[in-house]
């Protein structure tokens, strides 16, 4: 999977997570806490391989093949997840009052389509 597309996802799940957290605060029931795991549970499945291990393999080699493997998935599910914070921190840091999360993950969703299309648009790559 792309890492625009890996952010796009992470995106989508943020965004789920502060209308479920909105919802929970307006709702005396507390709502579903659990009603987002579905979409992590969705991308960690997209998101890492298939691996065939070798039936003769040996534990140091099996741990090798898992870690190569699963090494690059999770770089970038990181590297999505951190991305996200760091500008969810900046907008917070600058005490910016008029611009909330779902404004700032909306304009990172559109830099990552940008850099999905090929468009690193005015200001570069993500």
């Amino acid at each position: 999977m792309e890492q625009s597309e890996v952010l796009k996802r992470v995106i989508g799940i943020l965004t789920e997570a502060g209308e479920m957290q909105r919802h929970a605060e307006e709702d005396t029931d507390g709502g579903d806490p659990d009603a987002g795991g579905n979409m992590v549970t969705t991308l960690l499945n997209e998101t890492m391989p298939h691996i065939a291990i070798p039936s003769d393999a040996t534990v140091e080699e099996m741990a090798a093949l898992v870690g190569r493997e699963v090494g690059g998935a999770v770089e970038q599910l990181v590297g999505a997840f951190t991305l996200a914070f760091i500008a969810l921190a900046q907008i917070h840091d600058s005490g910016q009052e008029d611009v909330t999360s779902a404004d700032v993950l909306q304009d990172l969703a559109l830099r990552a389509e940008e850099l999905s299309s090929g468009d690193e648009g005015p200001e570069g790559p993500l």
